[in-house]
């Protein structure tokens, strides 16, 4: 592309959540601190930085404290709400029971934590990069990597705006920006398009467990204020869900408002369960009713989470980049925390990083980064609950507790299970729908279950509808020739947003319609699609989801 323009900087950041702004204000931290000048950039898809960040969100302060240590006297709303109350419910379809802090290591207790807006933290981070010097880009996505002539990564390009879906240049068209770096840092979260391919062409996970991922799906509601317990945190396993891993959440946040939500491991083996309705189903359960009884839905969403813990770390650093953040897979499953993590690995990439640059190295590959991030808490804590999941995912949701729970005890003490155990990836699980039966799921009731399309609606998602489809097919053939025979297309109930349809199947006809305008960016399809049929790419930048609190 001869007519895109470019710009220089030492480092540029692909995602403006919490691993790419950590890195960015590290890097500058680390300037100012030895009067050198680095030129940092962070390239944001959103309209702006926190529309596409979507966590529930407990945060452990941790790597703030370490990063920001005034954070809490500084204006940043998450100090308003630490967590008071931690519960941990079993459910059964009509009743629960808690289990008693005892019998959790103390690492689960949300001692120390907070509650709040991940989107709201990160918008006040975005600010702190600025007052630093950071160049803050939201509304620019990135689509490609660039490569020198070694082979290295060069830095990214950004997509070309105003392109008609025909790929007809519009009447605004612009072509993309380049963005070279000595450095450049994916932090796109879990499954991001950019990671996807770097992780292919350097083959980062030659060495590690494939990635497996949970869907989790999230709502805002103003809730009566007599029920309303600032600080208070619930989670929950059990039903609706039976051999599926997964489960709910519900915490009491500022300004009268809970956030919850429910996730499924993306490893489910029924072609006809639905996420979505397993989420709408869980919010009937009377004790989950009784608190949004009275109250007001106010916002959804929806994102991939990476569940892989920590045999699916990929290989960290490569030629002129690294992986940062959730595009390299630091949730801690059982804790259900993943910021802490991502940004205290933004903060170790920026420091091998600058270390590099003073040295005069540029495009490299930054060697420091991962034996640092080994060192680490954040290695130490994901080695304490490695076979949590895998355990749950393997002996069930009752057994696979127990023994994920001994072994997260026993590596507490110092001692564990002498077996890592190994994870399948996500799109190889599913059984022919002649093997199950399908789900009936009840409707909503438009008071505490809703539908999809009612949903999306207060993501406030908009993509420009003449635009290429971001949504990609590698054959159009395989949804309707595999896809729908052997498993009933399970993209029409997978995705939490609405975007896959099948028409025409009435009159003998059938074929895959996908609704691109109602994507929410959850990358779901481009993880669970049976075949691998599906390409996620990003839309002409600014597109998507714009969540205000989420």
């Amino acid at each position: 592309m001869h007519d895109r323009e470019s710009m220089e900087y030492d480092v540029v950041i692909v995602g403006g959540g919490p691993a790419g702004l950590s890195a960015a204000i590290r890097l500058k931290q680390l300037a100012a601190e030895q009067g050198r000048e680095v030129s940092v950039c962070v390239l944001e898809k959103g309209s702006e930085i926190g529309a596409h960040i979507l966590s529930g969100a407990v945060i452990d302060p941790i790597a703030l404290d370490e990063l920001l240590p005034d954070w809490r006297e500084d204006g940043c709303a998450l100090a308003e709400v630490p967590v008071t109350e931690n519960h941990h419910w079993f459910l059964s379809a009509k009743g629960k029971v808690g289990m008693p802090h005892l019998f959790t290591p103390g690492f689960m207790h949300n001692k120390g934590t907070y509650t709040g807006s991940l989107g709201n933290l990160c918008r006040w981070l975005a600010g702190k990069a600025e007052e630093l010097g950071v160049e803050i880009f939201p509304g620019f996505a990135a689509a490609e990597v660039l490569f020198n002539e070694d082979g290295s990564v060069k830095g990214v390009a950004t997509g070309d705006m105003g392109v008609a879906r025909d790929g007809e240049h519009k009447p605004d068209y612009q072509p993309g920006m380049e963005l070279h770096a000595g450095y450049t840092f994916f932090a796109e979260g879990a499954r991001g398009s950019l990671t996807k391919e770097v992780k292919r062409i350097f083959d980062l996970e030659r060495d590690c467990q494939p990635q497996v991922y949970g869907l989790g799906m999230k709502e805002l509601w103003d809730i009566d204020p007599k029920k309303h317990v600032p600080g208070r945190v619930i989670h929950t396993q059990g039903w609706p869900l039976k051999d599926e891993v997964g489960g709910g959440f519900l915490y009491h946040q500022a300004n009268g408002q809970v956030a919850l939500g429910f996730v499924v491991g993306l490893g489910y083996k029924n072609p006809y369960l639905y996420p979505f309705e397993e989420f709408q189903r869980w919010k009937q359960h009377p004790a989950i009713r009784e608190i949004l009884e009275g109250g007001r839905r106010v916002s959804y969403g929806a994102r991939a989470i990476n569940e892989g813990g920590w045999q699916s770390v990929p290989t960290l650093a490569f030629p002129g980049g690294a992986l940062i953040g959730c595009s390299a897979g630091f949730v801690n499953v059982p804790r259900i925390k993943g910021t802490h993590t991502a940004m205290k690995s933004g903060m170790l990439a920026a420091e091998a990083a600058f270390a590099a640059l003073g040295a005069g190295r540029r495009s490299d590959t930054l060697e420091s980064y991962q034996p640092a991030l080994n060192e680490s808490w954040i290695a130490k804590e994901l080695k304490t609950v490695r076979n949590a999941e895998p355990a749950i995912a393997k002996f069930g949701p009752a057994l696979g507790t127990v023994v994920a729970g001994t072994d997260m005890w026993m590596r507490s003490l110092k001692i564990g299970l002498p077996f890592t155990l190994k994870h399948h990836r996500d799109n190889e699980t599913l059984y022919r729908k002649d093997m199950v039966a399908p789900i009936a799921y009840p409707k909503p009731d438009g008071v505490i279950s809703f539908d999809r399309l009612s949903s999306v609606f207060l993501s406030n998602t908009n993509h420009e509808e003449d635009q290429p489809i971001h949504l990609t097919l590698k054959d159009a053939t395989v949804p309707v020739r595999i896809n729908l025979p052997l498993y009933d297309e399970p993209a029409q109930r997978y995705c939490p947003a609405g975007v896959y349809e099948i028409v025409g199947e009435d009159v003998g006809d059938p074929r895959l319609q996908i609704n691109a305008q109602n994507c929410v960016h959850c990358k779901t399809c481009d993880i669970k699609d049976p075949t691998q049929n599906i390409n996620w790419v990003v839309p002409e930048g600014g597109g998507g989801p714009n969540y205000p609190n989420m």
